[in-house]
């Protein structure tokens, strides 16, 4: 990335909030330049592993269900973030989230609306976050946005917007938190995401004395099997079903009641006592009921004839198993199983604080021409919490706000 810019907006990351933020740019008018860190086949940041987005709606639509309306879509993110939102901030992603699956449906996503769990709360996204990526990036591509692929950017100038080289009259920050960069310094986490979300223009903002929302040591996190990849397993790697079994420490002793928690939140749930444990580590442990009820998972559980034995393929003292099975009572019928676990991170919880017009606060005013969208300003609406779907809702909605507020000034 060298040489001049002749594009008047620039945007800094790859997923869904950079896409909303190019496009919303380009059909204002603005020559838009979209710099992506991944290569072209691993693009679309965390939004690849998405399903869904969070919708306020008064009646059915096309999309979805039943309804959802904008006051109880304000108290779940109060509640969520244990009231520590940006209430005007919330106020504006919850109205402009009702018109977003007509906005994104023209922009070429389309929605999934047979074959799905009953949602009245969230929309899904036909073949899922990649499929909608691909329609994105073909829209964007068509209107004329450059997309540059492997173009790492550490910081960008917050006076002028500038990112080394390059020079856009206005800069959209749509590139991420930063889980990728947390398994490093907090070992026996997973990252479940992009491993592209490193946190360097984050924490070069902050440097420059952006004001800072949220909290530098929480993320989101879930359960997830031990054995997944380092970065970019997604949905498919979480553990599920403890309810059927029990769930035990690395020495082999049950850690929390394994039916106390229902819904969604259990993946949360589980990931923070996965997260609290001495050594992160933790397994579901089924036997031949418990395993024929639990659902299915990508990776074959380890299997033995005893629990001992068990014990044994799992680091775990014999002795504790065999006492944590008696007492939980729903491990007993033979052969035994086990899904080893790992707190997986999902984001982090630390962002730039913006205004409603999406510019990024700095010493008690906003930025001139500096922007943000998605994860890297999330934590404004979701504090240090999270609701099905709000992720995606949050890029996409601030996503188009950033693009059209950097248009406007850009061609101002």
């Amino acid at each position: 990335m060298t040489g001049a810019l002749s594009e008047q907006v620039l945007v800094i990351g790859g997923g869904l909030a950079a896409l909303a933020a190019a496009i919303s740019a380009r059909r204002a008018g603005a020559r838009v330049t979209m710099l992506e860190a991944a290569p072209r086949e691993l693009r679309g940041g965390n939004t690849r592993h998405s399903r869904n987005l969070r919708i306020a709606h008064d009646a059915p639509t096309a999309q979805i269900p039943g309804s959802y309306r904008e006051d109880e879509f304000l108290a779940d993110l109060a509640k969520a973030s244990d009231g520590r939102n940006d209430a005007g901030v919330s106020r504006l992603l919850v109205r402009a989230s009702t018109d977003l699956p007509d906005w994104l449906a023209a922009q070429g996503a389309m929605f999934q609306t047979h074959g799905i769990p009953y949602s009245r709360k969230t929309a899904f996204f036909l073949g899922g976050g990649k499929a909608a990526v691909n329609a994105l990036y073909a829209t964007a591509e068509r209107l004329g946005v450059r997309i540059l692929y492997g173009a790492q950017v550490d910081s960008v100038d917050l006076e002028s917007g500038a990112a080394g080289a390059l020079h856009p009259r206005a800069t959209v920050l749509a590139c991420g938190g930063a889980q990728a960069a947390m398994p490093t310094t907090m070992p026996g986490f997973i990252n479940r995401g992009t491993p592209y979300a490193r946190g360097e223009i984050l924490r070069a903002a902050l440097a420059q004395g952006a004001a800072a929302v949220g909290d530098a040591g929480a993320a989101h996190l879930v359960a997830v099997d031990a054995r997944s990849p380092e970065a970019d397993g997604g949905i498919v790697t979480r553990v599920d079903g403890m309810e059927h079994g029990m769930a035990i420490d690395a020495r082999g002793a049950r850690f929390a009641d394994e039916t106390a928690v229902t819904g969604p939140t259990r993946y949360a749930t589980w990931g923070r006592l996965v997260a609290d444990l001495p050594e992160r580590r933790a397994a579901l442990v089924l036997d031949a009921n418990g395993i024929e009820r639990a659902p299915l998972s990508i990776f074959p559980p380890l299997e033995a004839p005893t629990l001992a034995e068990l014990a044994a393929r799992i680091s775990a003292d014999a002795a504790v198993l065999e006492a944590s099975a008696r007492e939980s009572g729903r491990v007993a019928r033979a052969p035994f199983y086990a899904f080893p676990i790992r707190p997986g991170i999902t984001f982090t919880c630390l962002g730039l604080r913006v205004d409603e017009t999406a510019r990024v606060l700095r010493d008690g005013s906003p930025c001139e021409n500096v922007f943000a969208a998605g994860m890297i300003m999330a934590p404004n609406v979701l504090g240090m919490g999270y609701v099905a779907g709000g992720g995606m809702t949050v890029g996409a909605v601030f996503g188009r706000i950033a693009g059209e507020e950097a248009a406007r000034h850009a061609l101002s």
